[in-house]
């Protein structure tokens, strides 16, 4: 056994011998069955990110080009700022989401709360749809936005740390970073979809895009959801939690079994997570600042988005792989340090109007990059915990990790007006929040070849 892999089981508390890639344990759902279920966990989680994450682009999407003026139209210069802002809300509730979800998949099984998830987003996001604006309601308008973006995260604040468990716990050894990057890869197409939506909406005249277009692609988001409900309805629980529960060793209360057994993990996770920041900051700061500011079009822009989220779902599945076989931190490291250097080339390019090279900026940021972080975190992060509190380690690490993600738009926005429409804040923060994600994820132990029955710490 190497170094790296035998530091990295005694610091978990494990005892036992990692496996080598691809090779399966007696005491994992392998197999047919098993197997079945891992292809199945991870294409329910492929399906229900990407409708989870329609929803919540739909929103980042709007809130960069339409409610400013729907919403907040007597705020003058700030109503940009207040509109990004709401977008951010949902991250103050999204710990919260994480904290309930935690209990919930851990004490009543994985599968509940995926379902639970989307439920709660798909009647958020059809309500948004049909708000009526400031101009016909007042203040109550932007009163309930904010409130019906604050379920939508509690809603995605669980669904990551609930899917990547349920998919880790059912991937075969050897493949787990492979299985739980598909989730990821539904993210990407759920972001394409919301874009795609946006684009038709752009190439409407204003004053219809104004009246009701934007609310469409709100509306369309309950079709898809109740499919993404049955899909999920068809999944079990995994092998390793039906053990415990048969056992008697379902926690109940998990997030006070986390804090008692794994505190440093769940802080490691929280500043880990700001390798998300590139993902808020290139796509909906950048496409504020480009047309606000700038003048680079909104479909220019949105088709740019596109262009980076489509070849992403080609790298990722190929860095997770790669971390099956070299390991999470050298992955989840690399891609954070790329980040930190390509953000100056794309919000340089965005300064300039330069469309080239923003094409060139989103395939170095997101293609390659964030690709390569986003592809890998939610298997590291599931890796770190015990069974028996995974989802509510994860979740509320990750959720508390990602407030800054939420509210860095409208941070960037802040200090960006201060400095005379400048775009060097923007590169500065994401580059700081990189260089940070990696100074945590160096910190923690390599998990990629230690047996699902032995991550995390080992307790009675």
């Amino acid at each position: 056994m190497s170094t790296t892999n035998r530091s990295s089981v005694s610091a978990s508390g494990a005892t036992g011998v990692p496996l080598k890639p691809g090779a399966v344990p007696a005491s994992t759902a392998s197999g047919k069955g098993g197997l079945s279920q891992g292809k199945k966990a991870s294409a329910a989680g492929f399906v229900g990110s990407a409708l989870e994450y329609y929803d919540m682009y739909i929103y980042a999407s709007a809130s960069a080009l339409v409610f400013s003026q729907v919403f907040f139209p007597d705020a003058g210069a700030m109503g940009l700022l207040l509109s990004l802002g709401s977008y951010g809300v949902a991250y103050v509730a999204r710990p919260l989401g994480g904290f309930l979800a935690g209990h919930i998949g851990d004490r009543f099984g994985r599968r509940n709360i995926m379902i639970i998830t989307l439920m709660v987003m798909g009647v958020a996001t059809f309500l948004i749809g049909c708000l009526p604006s400031y101009a016909s309601i007042g203040m109550w308008a932007p009163a309930v936005l904010i409130m019906l973006r604050l379920f939508q995260g509690l809603s995605v604040g669980g669904e990551a740390s609930g899917s990547a468990s349920l998919t880790l716990e059912h991937a075969p050894e050897g493949r787990r970073g492979l299985y739980c990057s598909w989730m990821i890869n539904g993210i990407w197409v759920g972001y394409i979809l919301a874009t795609l939506a946006f684009i038709g909406v752009a190439a409407l005249p204003e004053e219809q895009m104004m009246a009701w277009g934007w609310r469409v692609p709100f509306w369309a988001s309950a079709v898809i959801v109740i499919v993404g409900v049955v899909i999920r309805r068809t999944l079990e629980d995994p092998k390793a939690f039906r053990e415990q529960k048969e056992q008697g060793k379902v926690a109940k209360a998990p997030i006070g079994l986390v804090f008692k057994h794994q505190p440093a993990d769940v802080v490691r996770v929280v500043f880990a997570a700001f390798l998300i920041v590139i993902s808020s900051v290139v796509p909906v700061w950048g496409l504020t600042y480009a047309t606000h500011v700038v003048g680079v079009s909104s479909s220019t822009m949105l088709w740019a988005v596109v262009f980076g989220y489509a070849t992403a779902l080609v790298t990722q599945p190929l860095f997770a792989a790669l971390s099956d076989k070299v390991g999470r931190r050298p992955v989840l490291i690399g891609g954070n340090l790329f980040g930190a250097v390509a953000v100056w080339q794309f919000f340089w390019a965005v300064g300039n109007a330069d469309v080239v090279m923003i094409y060139l900026g989103f395939f170095l940021c997101i293609t390659l990059g964030f690709a390569a972080t986003n592809a890998v975190y939610p298997a590291f992060f599931s890796e770190m915990f015990n069974v028996r509190f995974r989802v509510s380690g994860m979740a509320v690490g990750l959720q508390l990790g990602m407030i800054l993600t939420g509210f860095s738009p409208t941070i960037i926005q802040a200090v960006s007006t201060a400095t005379g429409d400048s775009w060097w804040p923007a590169a500065a923060f994401t580059s700081l929040a990189c260089v940070i994600s990696a100074i945590a994820v160096a910190t923690a132990r390599e998990t990629h070849n230690v047996p699902l029955a032995q991550l995390g710490r080992q307790i009675d």
